[in-house]
């Protein structure tokens, strides 16, 4: 999709100077600077600050923003003094997972829009916290969760709520890939503010691999379920339109990969209210696949069958399921569904509309991986309290 093209469909493209926004950048490591630099290709946005506790991604990232736009953002350390810099007027947090909560607190209270990375939370305790704190506040929150933004799974949720596929009881998702043979890290080149880094996780002595793979060490992040679960229960609950899961149940295999506490291979089994259940497997110990077939859901209706993943969808009637009766594909392809995401906030930033992924939405995906993670520790079946705002033992 052309940039001119794309522009005018996010409703940027005649963005004048005086609508700029100033962004600051939390958490600069490979995610981070990758959306520092979708932000970039924006009209109208400059990156302002860039705040990191370790030392070469700083500078890194201040190297790469400035090429982007030709002036050095302002460094900072400590992201409360990012937060206090009255000349930002936006923030992205793409730090490690145990800091989001906090962050996007403290990002509220300073009056900032936030463009936050998944998963929103750790727990449902810090996502209940979350929906209510953004209820009050009048900033724009987006949760990193593109698929909200994608014209796929838009097309999609069309798809379903025609009632092409009838009456849809069961969704089979799973992804595939690998990390088992990869290595523990044993140092860093650089000086790393650990302390800081720990922040409102665990004092836990300094470990260069949780440094380095903190999504797969439970003190830090939920594994690869919640890391890589929460894009997709969010994509199957934009898909049919669901709202909180009545009760999660979840299975695993034990850690293979040398250092990790979490698990590679876990299937989740989540209940709706809308009459259905989800099935989420993934496996991390597999074969490594090319991008675009590593993941699939499928919708099992009584009338048809929708296989959907990252580039295109197919529906199989009943009767027909060796050939769809339609097949679908992404105007840009998934590699530019982040491009769009970014855009909606941008574009909410100053309409001060509701973003595509909103902080309810975002606990919601994040609640469902929780609560697998909770079901895994305790092998009992978990359930959502509604009334109370907690999980319990089913």
């Amino acid at each position: 999709m052309r940039r001119r093209s794309f522009l005018a469909a996010s409703g940027l493209a005649f963005a004048q100077p005086s609508d700029r926004i100033t962004l600051g950048v939390i958490g600069s490591g490979g995610r981070g600077v990758f959306v520092m630099g979708v932000f970039q290709k924006q009209m109208g946005v400059h990156a302002g600050a860039i705040c990191d506790v370790y030392e070469p991604n700083l500078e890194s990232a201040l190297s790469a923003a400035s090429k982007a736009q030709g002036s050095a953002p302002k460094a900072y350390r400590n992201y409360k003094d990012l937060l206090a810099d009255k000349t930002i007027d936006a923030v992205l947090i793409a730090t490690p997972e145990h800091w989001h909560a906090q962050m996007v607190l403290d990002a509220l209270a300073a009056g900032k829009d936030v463009y936050v990375e998944k998963p929103l939370c750790r727990t449902p305790e810090e996502g209940v916290e979350l929906v209510a704190a953004a209820s009050k506040s009048k900033n724009i929150v987006q949760v990193g969760m593109q698929r909200r933004s994608y014209d796929l799974y838009q097309e999609g949720r069309t798809i379903v709520q025609s009632g092409a596929l009838g009456a849809v009881r069961m969704i089979r998702s799973w992804w595939l890939n690998t990390y088992i043979a990869s290595k523990p890290a044993t140092k860093l080149e650089g000086k790393l503010d650990w302390d800081q880094w720990l922040g409102p996780g665990p004092k836990t002595p300094f470990n260069a691999d949780v440094f380095r793979n903190w999504r797969n060490y439970s003190a830090f992040a939920g594994g690869i379920v919640a890391d890589q679960g929460a894009h997709v229960y969010d994509g199957i609950h934009m898909l049919m339109n669901a709202s909180y899961p009545i009760a999660v149940n979840a299975s695993s295999g034990r850690p293979h990969r040398e250092g990790f506490d979490t698990p590679e291979s876990v299937v989740v089994v989540a209940e709706y209210p809308e009459d259905f259940i989800a099935v989420f497997s993934i496996n991390y110990a597999a074969m490594r696949y090319k991008s675009r077939n590593d993941q699939l859901n499928s919708l099992d209706g009584d009338r048809a069958r929708m296989d959907i993943g990252r580039e295109d969808l197919k529906v199989f009637p009943a009767g027909q399921e060796d050939a769809p009766s339609q097949t679908k594909a992404s105007q840009y392809g998934f590699g530019k569904a982040t491009d769009v995401h970014v855009a909606n906030f941008l574009e909410c930033v100053r309409s001060r509309k509701q973003p595509s992924a909103p902080v309810r939405l975002g606990f919601q995906a994040a609640l469902v991986v929780q609560m697998a993670n909770l079901s895994l520790r305790h092998s009992r079946r978990m359930k959502w309290n509604a009334a109370a705002n907690k999980v319990e033992f089913a």
